[in-house]
């Protein structure tokens, strides 16, 4: 197949394609070959029983014992059904500028009518705990309704501490909602929506859950859905209540993306069957390794806070009067590997190393050795080793590493 500019759709060489970008994320064999599943009636018996497991087994992933619900669309579709079922026109939010997304969030925040204020931000740092705390106990008549945080900021490699966030609204003693957006982080960064107490939390199905894009989801507090009782904002196909009475008995209110859903089943069946603290150990453990290599390249990672660097992702800055995006495009020719693109306020002078989902030792170390070999073909200055760095590292690091030292 061949698009209007002549170039072909299957035209990547030999080998298979490196999609090293934060997301979309490669989607396993596994979860591939149970989407081939046929679409069946989602009105019938057998859709209701894959309905009621998902459901359910969604909810070991938020680990939250509140509601899950499920839409067909993006993460910004869940962004807005956050907003839509619990605020009023005019009503005043509290937001963290910590990266492109949570930039965007504030903008489809302010295009629903809502007054955003954004607490700011250099891109480098995760939401600040003590900030937020200050603006909420200045606020003594109440105007704040809502604190969103972006909890994995993808387009910069940091990790707001959500449960600090927590715990500086709890100090406060304000009312405000808090609503957090895990969609980078969920199934590949600890994320506690009940223990953190958290209102509404949004993420998607293209990042930690494995799946292609078109799922989205909303975990909702009670306190949440009891705010659907004076929210005014105008909501039709985002409606919390009516997606929560038709999920009680496993079906949903409109058509539901079936053969995603199939996906869904078989990516929660994976990431319990490896346990999720074994998840979050792998990509933590994954994330040192990289900035390993990082820092035997002498380049620098963009997040300055080492309590909040990602495990999902990397970001690296260039040096100086080197373009990140032509180092990609390098790479990319060479490699046949994506990249991450650097976005907004650091377009251009970042890029991204992916490190999530479907993703083992040798992935890694295939994707380091693409970052190296592309860095000497680009001309960007560097140290040689970050490959053997990040090899030592995982060799220390192995799961078998302390068994095979104390059977010797």
């Amino acid at each position: 197949m061949k698009l209007s500019n002549g170039l072909a759709l299957n035209s990547h060489p030999s080998g298979r394609h490196f999609l090293q970008i934060p997301g979309p994320s490669t989607v396993p064999d596994r979860i591939l070959r149970a989407m081939d599943y046929p679409t069946i009636d989602h009105r019938g018996p057998e859709f209701q029983q894959l309905g009621k497991s998902v459901l359910a087994g969604i909810r070991k992933i938020f680990k939250t014992e509140s509601h899950v619900v499920i839409y067909p669309a993006s993460g910004t579709g869940a962004w807005e059904a956050a907003l839509v079922n619990t605020l009023s026109p005019g009503d005043t939010v509290l937001m963290c500028e910590t990266g492109q997304f949570a930039s965007l969030w504030k903008r489809l925040a302010e295009r629903l009518g809502l007054v955003v204020e954004f607490i700011p931000g250099d891109w480098r740092h995760g939401a600040d705990p003590a900030a937020i705390e200050a603006k909420l106990a200045a606020d003594t008549q109440h105007r704040y309704k809502a604190v969103c945080v972006v909890h994995n900021e993808t387009s910069t490699g940091v990790t707001s501490r959500i449960a600090e966030v927590r715990k500086a609204i709890d100090r406060s003693g304000h009312p405000a909602l808090f609503m957090v957006d895990t969609i980078s982080g969920l199934a590949s960064a600890d994320y506690r929506h009940d223990e953190w107490k958290v209102d509404v939390t949004v993420s998607g199905s293209q990042k930690g859950l494995m799946l292609p894009p078109g799922l989205s989801f909303n975990a909702i507090s009670a306190k949440a859905l009891e705010a659907t009782k004076t929210a005014k904002l105008p909501r039709a196909y985002w409606e919390w209540n009516e997606m929560i009475a038709s999920n009680a008995n496993g079906f949903f209110p409109s058509t539901p993306a079936t053969n995603l859903l199939y996906g869904l089943h078989e990516a929660i069946s994976m990431l319990l069957e490896e346990g999720l603290d074994n998840v979050f150990a792998r990509h933590q453990r994954h994330g040192e390794a990289t900035r390993a290599a990082v820092r035997a390249w002498g380049l620098e990672v963009l997040c300055l806070e080492p309590s909040e660097y990602s495990p999902v992702l990397t970001a690296i800055l260039m040096p100086e009067g080197h373009n990140a995006d032509a180092f990609r495009k390098i790479v990319l020719e060479n490699f046949n590997m994506s990249l991450g693109q650097g976005l907004g306020k650091v377009a251009g002078k970042v890029f991204r190393i992916g490190h999530l989902g479907d993703f083992n030792d040798l992935t890694l170390m295939g994707t380091l050795a693409g970052v190296e070999m592309g860095l000497g073909l680009a001309g960007v200055p560097h140290r040689k080793g970050g490959v053997q760095a990040a090899m030592e590292y995982l060799a220390a690091t192995a799961p078998s590493a302390k068994s095979g030292a104390k059977a010797a």
